[in-house]
């Protein structure tokens, strides 16, 4: 509404108007008759001190119809005239512990790496930094863990500028080429810190040529991308390294909207043992404000509390703030997009058209699954109706045992989880590694559940039902809930390394499969002749041999070698040294040996195996690739 919309609606003169927002928050901004009151809380106040109440209906040139059911879309681009200088937001990127968090840390005075399990950051960060200069920079700290892929792209997307981190002792590594690649395609600017210079191993020409087949060419040789090397542990060239972030950003001129409907984005999300549901999210457009309704997704949410990343409350949030927000009736997924709406009944408008729109794309990959399946059946019953023509038949009679029409498919060994982790994107790259799965035919891997959160007695319920391990990360289990799962037997296994909890379903799947067969060869004989003796009434085969190698034991299986053949695998009947039946006979000495199967016949030059064969446990071959 323009301020003289509101004076026409509340009946008032246009200068009523103006008198009454001197008493406004907010409303210095809307100083013509003409102006656009973007903002409905100064709308309300508005009417509420010219005594009346506001009540929030469409706008009457509008058709009411076309107004409802529809989704919740950004604003048009904003005019330059009312953009104002913002903070960068900076990500910081590459390889697992080459010191990204120990660099923020150093930036920031703190000790971040201290709190992480493991020394690796497993989840992103958001902060505002203040440096020396009174500039202010907004930093996401991603992790460099193979595992954490989706919260890299994320990092890479919301941000203006990224720094890249390159340990000078390591050089290029997988995570930093991703890291590249992903700097690319969001075709932000890079900067390369490279970290660890007080090492002795550390190279750093050496770095900067790693970089240049991944398309990163330094100032130094020929490029455009600075490259600082630094020491995050020491605090060596930080300064250098802030005066390149501003200076990067003073170049891109960056400039946002304070005004307006709220837009943003998710970088975290997590459930909270006391709080509740809380995202971080990083404002694009606008300034967030308690009482405003966000829509993410399919999750909403009515701001009741802002708080920096200390914890601390906060009133207001402008573009670039990374501030977490309170008050989400749905937890959103980390990615989503922000846009803030005028009221709830919006809110809950855009939740029920969205929710349609997933339940349409739903119901269209099942009737494609259902046409697929349709289209195999008709293919057999046609062949079938062929054959059936063929034979001259009219009646097509069934061939074999009738097949169930309920197939067992509770065959083989199977391993059910269920997934808890702190955040929603830490649960996201659980996910994501249970996906590269590919030992179904050894042992089936079965999702029962996931959630952000704590353990839940839900959850061991579940577990308990489906016969389920329950695999925590980074998250609590209330005492209630421990007693309940020792009570039910259900195994919960905490973790706060992710590669720790890998390795620990690896272990489980591994001891759902069957023992494997072992072969072990305990010695061999060479056959130097054959002879034929009479036992009882039948005549038997005894091969005259020396030991050549190991030991020959009577209790083993023996293989018959001749040439490339095998002659025979089974078991002996006798083992004679001279006259005397032995056990076993070692290295170098002559023996008698009758088979089992008495008619088989030497010849010299076969050489006779012994072995024997041993249980073992059998390890899956999953490599999740990290």
């Amino acid at each position: 509404m323009t301020v003289a919309d509101v004076a026409n609606a509340v009946g008032k003169s246009v200068d009523h108007v103006f008198e009454v927002m001197m008493y406004v928050d907010n409303s210095v901004y809307y100083d013509k008759p003409s102006s656009v009151i973007d903002n409905l809380q100064v709308i309300q106040d508005i009417v509420k001190k010219s005594g009346m109440r506001a009540r929030t209906v469409p706008h009457p040139d509008l058709n009411v119809s076309e107004s409802l059911n529809k989704d919740a879309t950004k604003r048009p681009p904003p005019d330059p005239s009312v953009l104002v200088k913002r903070p960068p937001v900076v990500t910081i990127m590459g390889h697992v512990d080459h010191g990204k968090t120990t660099l923020l840390d150093s930036l920031r005075n703190t000790s971040v790496v201290k709190t992480e399990f493991g020394g690796i950051t497993q989840h992103i960060g958001a902060f505002s930094v203040k440096l020396q200069s009174e500039k202010t920079i907004t930093f996401l700290d991603t992790p460099g863990h193979a595992a954490f892929t989706a919260m890299r792209a994320r990092g890479a997307k919301v941000t203006d500028l990224v720094v890249l981190v390159v340990a000078a002792d390591d050089g290029v590594m997988e995570q930093t080429v991703e890291s590249i690649r992903m700097a690319k395609a969001a075709e932000v600017p890079i900067i390369v810190a490279i970290n660890k210079i007080d090492k002795k191993e550390a190279d750093i020409e050496c770095t900067k040529d790693m970089l240049i087949p991944h398309g990163i060419q330094v100032e130094d040789r020929g490029g455009d991308v600075q490259a600082i090397p630094i020491s995050a542990l020491a605090g060596t060239n930080l300064d250098e390294l802030s005066e390149a972030i501003v200076l990067q950003a003073e170049l891109m001129d960056l400039k946002g909207d304070p005004r307006g409907m709220v837009e943003g984005v998710v970088v975290e999300s997590r459930t909270d043992s006391r709080r509740g549901k809380l995202a971080t999210v990083i404002v694009q457009r606008g300034t967030l404000q308690k009482g405003a309704v966000l829509v993410a997704g399919l999750a909403w949410a009515k701001v009741r509390a802002m708080f920096n990343e200390w914890g601390q409350p906060i009133q207001q949030a402008p573009p670039s703030t990374p501030v977490e927000v309170l008050g989400w009736r749905e937890l959103p997924s980390a990615g989503s997009e922000i846009i803030e709406v005028e009221s709830e009944k919006r809110a809950r408008e855009v939740m029920k058209w969205r929710e349609s729109v997933r339940q349409a794309e739903k119901q269209e990959a099942e009737r494609e699954a259902v046409a697929c399946k349709i289209e195999e059946h008709l293919k057999i019953y046609k062949t079938q109706l062929e054959m059936r023509r063929k034979s001259g038949r009219y009646k097509l009679r069934p061939t074999g045992p009738r097949q169930k029409e309920i197939k067992d498919l509770d065959e083989g060994p199977r391993v059910s989880v269920v997934v808890k982790g702190d955040v929603d994107g830490s649960v996201e790259a659980i996910l994501d590694i249970l996906e590269t799965y590919d030992g179904n035919a050894a042992c089936k891997l079965d999702l029962v559940h996931y959630g952000v959160g704590n353990v839940s007695e839900t959850d061991v319920e579940l577990a308990d039902t489906f016969n389920a391990i329950i695999y925590c990360f980074n998250v609590e289990v209330p005492d209630e809930v421990e007693e309940l799962a020792k009570s039910n037997k259900v195994s919960i296994h905490s973790h706060n390394v992710i590669y720790k909890l890998v390795d620990d379903l690896k272990k489980e799947i591994s001891s759902q499969l069957p023992l494997k067969n072992v072969e072990e060869v305990l010695g061999e004989a060479n056959v130097l002749q054959d002879f034929e003796v009479t036992e009882g009434k039948k005549k038997v085969h005894v091969a005259g041999c020396r030991c050549t190698k190991g030991i020959l034991k009577k209790t083993g299986k023996y293989r018959l070698h001749r040439g490339q053949e095998v002659i025979y695998d089974g078991l002996l009947a006798s083992m004679r040294h001279l006259k005397n039946e032995v056990d076993s006979i070692k290295k170098d000495v002559e023996c008698g040996v009758r088979l089992e199967d008495g008619t088989i016949t030497f010849k010299p030059g076969d050489i006779l195996v012994c072995y024997q064969t041993r249980k073992e446990e059998q390890q899956t071959d999953w490599d999740p690739g990290f």
